[in-house]
């Protein structure tokens, strides 16, 4: 007869509401027409079931007694576990100590049981009342978005935007419960009360605050791994067009680099150190889930996103937090959460404006200096080469002047004094208007974001301009079931100044443009330094900025939908789809009339078009059982397959009679250039799982997998294996430290595990060809040939990561500390091993290096001072790092890679940091003393003097020596927050010590007197009154000069850097009543507000080459500006 019950019940209830309710009346009529004669039985039961499935109580009811239940599966689906504890009671006793506190009853008719839903009785409009009230955080500001409900019934409601809240109740004896993420669930009687005001405590931020890690999230406390959560109102302290600039310093153990000045410009974000050499260093990004591209230039994939838009910015760092990731996850992942919509309804609107100014100037030769080093040259060529002299090679420069009567007067003075910094740099006007709609109820939410930001840079007519849109959307569809999706658009408009070679090189000019040429002659024309003899072209730096464009326009669509099951009370499942779409154009074009390279050709135009498709499928299930009061299982499981391709097309054209139509039109051009495309493509194919295991809240150990299969590998070794496990033991909760009054929370950890680095080009096991064009019997001959060789056995790149951590709480977590030591090895290094010339090649790619990183990190966080109305906060962090090169192969031969420049600039080398500079030991000048001795080397007292190292008696390559590394030994912040009342003050310090950077400008700016304007360093150039000088004798260019890469070039970069100082202030619930207004906050900021360093050029922290070794190699950057800004933030 069960059975035939449960059939019943499986059909009665497949229906919607209606038909449920209406097959079970009619199968209640048919169980009382069959059995109303029958006489019920007194059954005696005993139970002693604590925490419980509903279910199971059930199951044992029936088991011990003749009656049959009858239920609705759905029904009893969100009641959670039970107690009940009899000992020869009846069915009665049982079913209501089941059901206390539940919204079920039940009825008895013989020997059957049904149970059914209490169902929400409507209310009379005579018994509604009304409560109204007011929610606030600890310090009294209003919270927005806290759900409200009547406990034990149906109704609900939420704040808005202000924290007031209205709510229809049957009577004012009932009990509400606020509750909202990050605070502490709260249950209020109204014990007759009809107007309330609620104070929310919030929970621990270093224990119960909710943390993102791979496919889900978890609370701090339970974490094994390293990570670090950066919240929306951290990031919105520092404001920014720019990610990367609002995370610097947050987060110890993130070394982010802003290179340049220029607004877009590249930034480099590495985590503990890099980890490899011929494959990206850069992090893992994953913005709600999708893995975005590498981008399709060398800026990061995340510097075009809206910063506004981030809810909060989660970094993984050890093998516990990235495993999950596998191949992916060797230079650490950062998981970007955004903004969703919430109930209620709100708008806000955060705008700034901001000023940018010259930080700093660099020290270059006034007219009246540039003279007196001209005239000192011709001077000392009659001593340095008499016969030349004597022969007229050199020009007298007084009698040059006097050939020049646009520039020198008839005395002989310069007409002109030009200060270039201050001709090609502006004061910058930049803007970021954001404006969010958001809105639902309780089942629905939905969100609307926009964001116009229009940045002009320091260097005239550079800017970015960027206009985004982003919808959201989360839906409760069913009980089961829940639905939601994102779309972002990105439309982003760069011009890039900076980017040219040579005289072309706006940065460049801004030196070597001699000061006496006028920004423009009286006629109109641009002066350049051809107006001098003897000088080497450059281009006027302000012709550049107007007359030559590099513009970037970019547009990214990041999208996702997903679908969140619930199948059983314990297990989710969980599908996604994400798309990722970067389409770049760089649309180039340089004038008719610009010196060098394209006067010649009579103006030159490129455009080269780049598309990056990325689509990903992800499908996971999440297991959350608490087994009991002691043990708790975490577990997920999925799927995950990956697709990417990118087509590349570039055509151009050359000899434009005008320069109107510049790149629009290239048909215009009489000369087309051969155009060039490209295609390639990869994709991923990968399983992962990950299971927690909790015991008694304070032993917690995690187990992760991850196989990962990829396309770029040979065939047999597309597949790699990435491991991890961690345990974590949270001391403080044992008995002996429970209750300490000093000693909040302590939590130990440990983990090791493997993860991979798959960022390597496409196709690097194949053999690739190459077109090539031959001269046979006097036709041009076009054919191809292999141009590199296949290695079928190339694999992954495996970085093994062990980690040590502890976390400290003292005083109620008032002081917070946490940190870290690791060690990372990276084997199967990939490299470009030297082969046999008898091959006809060069190299191949091989799997034969190692490196290492090892590190300690520190952060400590404390609330000094917390009274009602003054409250001071303090972060420090700091990281250190040490990278070494372990092998380079068999022979371990060194490596030179890129950049190139006079000679090898940096090295690889065995038992040296990667990214190591490279060059000369430069001992000073010599001196007239040592004249034999300089003519051994072919030199002359006043030339520079480099070390004979191996004491060969010659200076050559074998002399050079590692001089420094561009990479910080540590780094880290110094930040504190003031607040009084309503107002706030924030003063971030940053910096970084152990760090060089070799400043190649020095080349130009001090050893070719002659050819350009100098630094003003050749002041001090070589004399017989001033021998003890590291700068040669100022000497016509005709004479000769030595110059190469050496330990003159390389200066200290250790900074110290006040990186932000903002002022704010929020007004008032008075005043945003009067207003009509939710919230309204003013602040004032001033970004890079003072630098303390050695280094003589414009900022330390730059890279003018984009790899993963010139960290630190500068040759004429784009200045970092000091940036004033005003801001508004409303929300209605």
């Amino acid at each position: 007869m069960n059975d035939r019950y449960h059939s019943i019940q499986m059909k009665c209830f497949r229906g919607s509401k209606i038909r449920r309710v209406a097959g079970l009346n009619l199968l209640l009529i048919a169980t009382v027409l069959m059995q109303v004669q029958a006489k019920s039985r007194l059954q005696q039961m005993t139970l002693h079931e604590k925490n419980t499935s509903v279910e199971t109580i059930f199951r044992l009811i029936e088991k011990q007694t003749s009656y049959h239940l009858l239920y609705d599966k759905l029904d009893i689906a969100k009641i959670g576990s039970v107690s009940v504890d009899i000992n020869d009671g009846t069915v009665e006793q049982a079913l209501d100590q089941c059901f206390k506190n539940q919204p079920l009853s039940y009825k008895i008719f013989n020997n059957t049981i049904v149970i059914r839903k209490d169902e929400a009785k409507p209310l009379k409009a005579v018994q509604q009342q009304q409560v109204k009230g007011q929610v606030n955080d600890e310090e009294g500001k209003p919270l927005p978005g806290v759900s409200i409900k009547i406990k034990n019934a149906q109704g609900g409601t939420t704040t808005d935007g202000s924290g007031k809240f209205a709510l229809a109740v049957p009577d004012l004896n009932i009990t509400l419960v606020f509750s909202s993420i990050g605070f502490t669930p709260q249950e209020v009687p109204l014990a007759g009360k009809s107007t309330l005001t609620i104070g929310l405590k919030s929970e621990s931020k270093t224990l119960s605050s909710v943390v993102v890690v791979g496919y889900g999230s978890t609370r701090k406390s339970d974490l094994t791994g390293s990570v670090v959560a950066v919240k929306a109102e951290a990031l919105a302290q520092r404001p920014a067009t720019n990610v990367e600039q609002q995370l610097s310093g947050k987060v110890s153990g993130v070394n982010v680099s802003t290179n340049s000045g220029r607004p877009g410009g590249n930034t480099n974000i590495v985590i503990r150190g890099a980890n490899s050499i011929n494959s990206s260093n850069n992090p893992l990004y994953v913005v709600d889930g999708v893995v975005l591209s590498n981008g399709v230039t060398d800026v990061s994939p995340i510097s075009y996103l809206n910063p506004n838009d981030i809810e909060s910015m989660n970094v993984l760092k050890d093998a516990s937090a990235t495993a999950i990731y596998g191949a992916r996850g060797a230079n650490g992942v950062i998981l970007i959460t955004t903004k969703r919509g919430q109930s209620g309804g709100q708008i806000n609107y955060n705008s700034y404006v901001s000023i940018s100014t010259m930080a700093r100037k660099l020290d270059v030769l006034n007219s009246a200096e540039f003279d007196a080093v001209e005239d000192a040259s011709y001077r000392n060529a009659a001593k340095y080469d008499p016969v030349g002299f004597a022969s007229g090679k050199y020009k007298d420069p007084a009698v040059t002047r006097k050939n020049l009567p646009g520039l020198y007067d008839a005395n002989g003075k310069p007409i002109y004094d030009t200060d270039w910094q201050k001709e090609a740099t502006q004061h910058a006007f930049s803007q970021n208007q954001n404006l969010s709609f958001t809105g639902g109820n309780t089942e629905t939410t939905y969100g609307v974001f926009m964001n116009y930001a229009n940045e002009e840079g320091i260097l005239r007519q550079s800017y970015l301009k960027r206009y985004s849109g982003r919808f959201v959307f989360d839906s409760q569809i069913k009980p089961w079931m829940k639905v939601g999706g994102s779309l972002t658009f990105n439309n982003v408009e760069e011009n890039r100044v900076d980017n040219g070679q040579g005289g072309l090189n706006v940065t460049r000019m801004l030196v070597e443009t001699l000061p006496i040429v006028p920004l423009r002659y009286p006629d109109g024309s641009f002066g350049t330094n051809a107006a001098y003899p003897d000088m080497e072209g450059g281009e006027n730096p302000v012709n550049l900025e107007l007359n030559r464009q590099d513009v970037y326009k970019t547009q990214s669509t990041i999208g996702n939908v997903y679908a969140d099951i619930k199948l059983l009370k314990d297990l989710q499942f969980k599908s996604t789809l994400g798309i990722n779409v970067v389409d770049q154009t760089e649309n180039f074009y340089s004038g008719r009339f610009l010196r060098q390279q394209t006067a010649d050709v009579q103006g030159e135009a490129d455009i080269t078009d780049t598309r990056t498709n990325y689509w990903q499928s992800e499908n996971y299930f999440t297991y959350n059982k608490k087994i009991n009061d002691n043990h708790r299982l975490d577990a997920v499981v999925g799927i995950s397959w990956q697709h990417s391709d990118r087509n590349t097309n570039k055509s151009g054209a050359q000899g434009f009679t005008d320069d109107f139509y510049q790149y629009n039109n290239l048909g215009v051009g009489a000369v087309p250039l051969a155009p060039s495309s490209g295609y390639e493509k990869y994709t991923f194919n990968s399983y992962f799982g990950r299971v927690n295991y909790t015991i008694k809240d304070r032993y917690m150990f995690t187990v992760t997998d991850r196989y990962d299969g990829s396309s770029r590998f040979g065939s047999g070794f597309k597949y790699g294996n990435f491991p991890s496990g961690a345990f974590a033991w949270r001391v403080s909760e044992e008995d002996f430290l429970k209750d300490s009054r000093v000693i909040s929370n302590l939590k130990l950890r440990t983990s090791y595990g493997l993860t991979g680095n798959s960022e390597i080009g496409q196709y690097r096991s194949l053999s690739s060809l190459k077109n090539s064009t031959a001269i046979f019997g006097g036709t041009r001959a076009s054919g191809v040939g292999i141009n590199s060789l296949a290695n079928p056995d190339l694999k992954w790149e495996k970085t093994g990561q062990f980690d040590l951590g502890f976390e400290l709480g003292l005083f109620q977590n008032r002081i917070s500390i946490e940190s870290d030591v690791y060690y990372k090895k990276t084997t199967n290094m990939l490299l470009n091993a030297p082969v046999p010339t008898s091959s006809g090649y060069t190299s191949i790619y091989k799997n034969i290096g190692s490196l290492s990183n090892k590190g300690i990190e520190f952060s400590i966080t404390s609330a000094n001072i917390k009274t009602r109305d003054f409250n001071w906060s303090t972060t420090f962090n700091i990281a250190i790092n040490k990278s070494n090169v372990l092998a380079l192969g068999d022979a371990n031969d060194d490596i030179f890679p890129d950049p190139y420049f006079l000679s090898n600039t940096n090295i690889i080398r065995v038992g040296e940091p990667v990214g190591s500079f490279y060059g000369l030991i430069r001992e000073g000048t010599w001196g007239t003393a040592e004249a034999a001795q300089a003519a051994t080397f072919n030199a002359k007292p006043g030339d520079i003097k480099h070390k004979d190292v191996n004491g060969d008696g010659q200076i050559n390559d074998a002399d050079r020596v590692v001089l420094g590394k561009g990479t910080p030994t540590g780094y880290g912040t110094f930040s504190n927050t003031f607040k009084y009342k309503n107002l706030d003050l924030t003063v971030d310090i940053q910096y970084a010590y152990g760090n060089d950077v070799l400043n190649l400008s020095r080349h130009s700016g001090e050893d070719r007197t002659g050819q350009a304007n100098s630094y003003a360093t050749v002041l001090n150039g070589w004399t017989p009154e001033n021998q003890n000088t590291m700068i040669a004798e100022n000497r016509p260019s005709l004479a000769g000069y030595t110059t190469t890469v050496d330990s003159h070039m390389v200066e200290d970069g250790s900074y110290i850097r006040g990186r932000n100082l903002l002022l704010g202030y929020n007004f008032s619930n008075a005043v945003t009543k009067k207003l009509k207004v939710n919230n309204l906050r003013l602040y004032a900021s001033v970004q890079n507000f003072f630098l303390i360093t050695k280094y003589t050029g414009y900022d330390p922290e730059v890279t003018t080459y984009a790899n993963n070794f010139s960290q630190g190699i500068t040759f004429f950057d784009y200045p970092k500006p000091r940036v004033f800004l005003l801001g508004v933030n409303v929300t209605l």
